[in-house]
């Protein structure tokens, strides 16, 4: 699994993984979230499994949670999921990372992945 280290002024010390490595972190446990708005989702798709969080919504789903409890948050890049991260650890989670190219690596490296059904 790989773990780099994100130095960008925006996400200082942002913990980044590769998607497989973000998936056996899941398959051990730990909590995906996905923080890509519903029209991203909509468009294109879903992994199954992840819990789906806008990001106004952080303070008020995590703010009092299990803090020992690892947490993979992605979205459509780094620019996006990096914030979530760095809040995330403000409220006490010593255990987040986020995917190193989002969503469409983890679609590219080949983990499942799934259409929302059309309302």
């Amino acid at each position: 699994m790989s773990v780099t280290y994100n130095d960008s002024a925006s996400h200082i010390d942002a913990r980044l993984v590769d998607p497989v490595g973000a998936r056996t972190r899941v398959e051990k446990g730990a909590l995906l979230i996905d923080v890509r708005r519903a029209a991203s989702r909509e468009k294109f798709g879903v992994v199954p499994g992840a819990e789906h969080v806008e990001k106004n919504e952080i303070e008020t789903r995590f703010g009092d949670g299990n803090r020992s409890r690892q947490i993979v948050v992605f979205c459509g890049s780094i620019a996006g999921s990096g914030p979530v991260v760095e809040q995330l650890r403000e409220f006490g989670y010593a255990d987040v990372v986020h995917i190193e190219g989002g969503f469409e690596a983890w679609k590219e490296a080949g983990l499942p992945t799934e259409e929302l059904p059309v309302e």
